[in-house]
């Protein structure tokens, strides 16, 4: 279906947006740490763990559905190799 250079095109797609991912879950926990650090009213970063308690208490409610959709995202996430 792709020729050799769609393929190449394809790869680079990936790696780009596994870059960006990579980028994201480093920021997500520079967050987590200084909201531990300086507390819940800093700025730009205060709102990340509460957000990521909301999300495991809206799992948690759903019972096996939530527990399905929480195994889904980490295989997505142990899914990905490093670099």
């Amino acid at each position: 279906m792709f020729n050799h250079n769609g393929g190449a095109l394809m790869d680079k797609v990936k790696t780009v947006i596994g870059q960006i991912v990579d980028i994201g879950l480093a920021l997500v926990a520079v967050a987590i740490v200084a909201t531990v650090l300086f507390g819940p009213t800093l700025p730009f970063f205060g709102g990340v763990v509460g957000n990521l308690v909301g999300i495991v208490k809206d799992l948690g409610a759903n019972g096996l559905v939530g527990l399905i959709a929480l195994g889904i995202i980490i295989w997505l996430f142990a899914k990905r190799s490093p670099g």
